[in-house]
């Protein structure tokens, strides 16, 4: 796939707004229906679910190529891995050589190092600049390996020493840069707002703070991540915060609240949301970033069973 024909494409036609954002044109490449995959899937899911190494081990077993054969013989068509960066470019190869063959997408790893507890981009200090676009330009790298698009991106922690705007400026100044590197080769940098009770002090945290700083990146490789778990703690109103941000949203992740495990395990009525996201046209992929609320092979089966029940809104 040509990034740079894709990412001009995109920012020419508006076609990262009507379709879902970049996930459209991404997916487009690669067609989900059942009749491309290797294996026969057992389930014919709507949207692009995306699990994540360790989920269905019991099942697979302990080799990420097994995990990633089961997930297709489930129906899953994409996958997603944080740590992806941080694997051996043997492995690297060898798990975008079995995603290929099953048709699979590769979703979103994280990019760079995260501060947890101390200010970085918010800081606006060249040291830590200088790390984080190292960082990004390292990812490329990894990204083109894995035929990836979105890399994950997390501002890190407040400056406590600094008024917002300030820092806000910091921040924007540190991502337009990041956005200039990632431009040309077609990838895509998410913005992760992050709830404050499982992450307290950091610097980005709502989706409309998510949207106010993409427009003023105003770059194609610069979007947000709607993790639906982070923002139904930190500002709930899923549906209509996902419309108003809408046009600025590449990728989404999942997990119920309580818990952060499988749909239907909490109080979202993720079925509703599914619907929704289905509605807009979007074609992207919805990371599955959440752990499975029972044990075992009982508990994998019972996070398959909880997406087949969620998706079928249709």
């Amino acid at each position: 796939m040509d990034r740079r024909k894709f990412i001009l494409k995109g920012a020419l036609t508006g076609s990262f707004l009507g379709f879902g954002g970049v996930g459209h044109a991404f997916a487009k490449a690669y067609p989900k229906e059942k009749a491309a995959l290797k294996l026969k899937s057992d389930h014919d899911f709507n949207l692009n679910y995306a699990p994540h190494i360790g989920m269905f081990k019991e099942h697979a077993g302990a080799d990420p190529m097994d995990q990633l054969e089961f997930m297709a013989s489930q129906g899953f068509t994409a996958f997603e891995d944080n740590e992806m960066r941080n694997r051996p470019i043997a492995q690297q190869k060898a798990m975008a050589a079995k995603m290929e063959y099953h048709n699979m997408m590769m979703g979103v790893f994280v990019g760079h190092k995260i501060y947890w507890t101390e200010a970085n981009l918010a800081s606006g200090k060249a040291t830590y600049r200088e790390e984080f676009l190292t960082d990004i330009r390292k990812s490329i790298e990894v990204a083109k390996r894995m035929n990836a698009t979105w890399i994950t991106v997390v501002p890190g922690h407040v400056d406590l020493r600094q008024d917002m705007g300030f820092q806000t400026a910091n921040v924007l100044e540190t991502l337009k840069q990041a956005a200039s590197i990632l431009e040309p080769h077609g990838i895509v940098m998410v913005l992760e707002p992050l709830n404050f009770k499982n992450h307290p002090g950091l610097f980005l945290s709502k989706s409309p703070q998510a949207y106010q700083i993409c427009k003023a990146v105003d770059s194609p490789s610069c979007k947000i991540l709607f993790d639906i778990y982070h923002q139904q703690i930190q500002e709930g109103n899923l549906i209509p915060n996902i419309a108003q941000t809408w046009d600025e949203i590449a990728y989404f992740q999942i997990g119920d609240n309580p818990g952060r495990n499988e749909p239907t395990s909490g109080e979202i009525n993720y079925k509703n949301v599914f619907k929704y996201i289905h509605s807009r046209g979007y074609e992207g992929i919805l990371g599955m970033e959440h752990g499975n609320s029972i044990n075992g092979k009982e508990g994998e089966q019972r996070v398959i069973e909880a997406y087949v029940a969620s998706d079928s809104f249709i």
